[in-house]
C-alpha cells in the first residue's frame, strides 16, 4: 500500500510542477511583447498594423508611414531609418505622430 501511495503522490506532485512550468513559460512570454497594435498609413492613407510587437525587436515597417499611432501597452520609439537609426521620438501608449518624409521602422521599449 506505502508503494502505491507513493506513486500517487509522485505523480500529483509531476502534475503539481508541470503545470508551474507551463504557466510561467506562458507568463514570461507575454511580458516579452506589448498588448495591442501599432498602427501606421502611407502617404495615400493605406494603414498598416503591427499587432502585439515583441520587445526590443526593431521592426522595419512595410512602408515610409507619414502617421504613426501607438495603441500598445508600452513606449513605442519612432526612427527615420529602416534599422532603428535617427531616432525621432518615442511615443507613449495612446499617443499618434505625422511626419512628412516619415519613419521607417519602431521599437518597442520593454
Amino acid at each position: 500500500m506505502h508503494l502505491r501511495h507513493a506513486l500517487a503522490r509522485f505523480g500529483r506532485i509531476g502534475l503539481t510542477v508541470g503545470t508551474a512550468a507551463v504557466l510561467v513559460t506562458g507568463l514570461a512570454t507575454h511580458a516579452q511583447a506589448a498588448a495591442g497594435t501599432i498602427r501606421y498609413f502611407s502617404p495615400a492613407g493605406q494603414e498598416f498594423d503591427i499587432a502585439n510587437p515583441p520587445d526590443n525587436v526593431c521592426l522595419t515597417l512595410q512602408i515610409r508611414a507619414t502617421n504613426v499611432t501607438n495603441e500598445t501597452d508600452k513606449r513605442v520609439s519612432i526612427y527615420l531609418g529602416t534599422s532603428c537609426n535617427t531616432f525621432v521620438t518615442t511615443l507613449v501608449p495612446g499617443r499618434g505622430v505625422s511626419y512628412v518624409g516619415g519613419p521607417q521602422s519602431v521599437r518597442v521599449i520593454g
